[in-house]
């Protein structure tokens, strides 16, 4: 990997680890459907006129219901759930959850596209999902005396985590299966505007009755151009140029980035607890994928 490929993976790591950051800062104001909603359409906004200078705006036409598809699975959905959350756990929680997505990934492929799982790949399944639920069930400690209404809005918070990744790991594999043939920025683009199409009733009914404050709109909004449009740029671009393998080591550094803004702007702690489930985690999504399988051996010719 060149440095300059480095450079943008670490970039966009700290570009998605701030949208944790930015979702607990607009959530409780907008509410989680109208935040998602505002999300996509200002991604939309900010990627139609891309797709346009490519000339590429028939295939929104012409491919609308798997772009549909992509657009519920990909983002209206899963950002809806991950708004909700953001009104409950910390970030970094939500960032840890949010590493489980590859998880999800992997077993859907080997459910529905018959992916073979080796051994060592079906034992870090099995272990990224074991660190998921020690670190839901630590949220459902219910401790004497505990707070348990607010217990169990931390339960519902990471069961929404856990949909959201459900439907990313879903989106991913559907796209492989109906939308490999497309360029990136169509399936981006495509992902975004029918998200936004989707999400703009509820979003309607569901917006906010008090006007939210200029830092939830600087929030959402960074959100959106930042976290969303950007992102996917930099994401379908490294994809073109070291592959997805490489790519995948994002999903490492998502959390590291989430629990360091978390920390610095809004005084989240983080706990051993969670340090020990995120390495869970992080190790079995690792096998899973199978970065940590060995490699055959080069032997010189004689």
């Amino acid at each position: 990997m060149k440095p300059l490929d480095l450079g943008e993976l670490v970039l966009l790591a700290a570009i998605w680890g701030a949208s944790f950051l930015f979702m607990r800062l607009g959530a409780h104001e907008f509410g989680p459907v109208a935040m998602a909603a505002v999300r996509v359409t200002g991604a939309s906004l900010m990627l139609l006129p891309l797709l346009a200078a490519r000339q590429g705006l028939s295939q929104l036409k012409s491919e609308w219901r798997a772009l549909a598809v992509i657009g519920l699975l990909n983002s209206a959905i899963p950002f809806a759930l991950f708004a909700f959350a953001a009104l409950s756990i910390t970030a970094g929680l939500s960032s840890i959850m949010n590493a489980s997505t590859p998880l999800w990934g992997a077993l859907i492929a080997w459910l529905w596209l018959g992916q073979r799982l080796t051994p060592l790949r079906s034992f870090g399944l099995g272990l990224g999902f074991v660190g998921v639920v020690f670190l839901a069930w630590d949220k459902a400690g219910f401790k004497p005396g505990a707070d348990h209404a607010a217990e169990w809005r931390a339960v519902w918070a990471v069961l929404a985590c856990l949909g959201a990744t459900f439907c990313y790991g879903l989106a991913a594999n559907f796209s492989k299966r109906y939308t490999a043939h497309l360029p990136a920025l169509t399936v981006a683009t495509g992902s975004q505007c029918y998200g936004a199409l989707m999400l703009a009733l509820p979003a309607c009914w569901a917006w906010p009755e008090v006007a939210p404050s200029g830092q939830a709109w600087v929030a959402v909004i960074a959100l959106s151009l930042l976290c969303s449009a950007l992102a996917y740029i930099l994401y379908f671009r490294l994809m073109s140029r070291i592959g997805p393998t490489n790519t995948i080591a994002v999903t490492f550094l998502i959390p590291v980035f989430a629990v360091l803004w978390g920390y610095l702007f809004l005084g989240e702690l983080f706990s051993w607890k969670m340090a020990g489930g995120c390495a869970v985690v992080l190790l079995g999504t690792a096998m899973a994928l199978g970065l940590l399988s060995p490699r055959p051996s080069v032997q010189p010719r004689p």
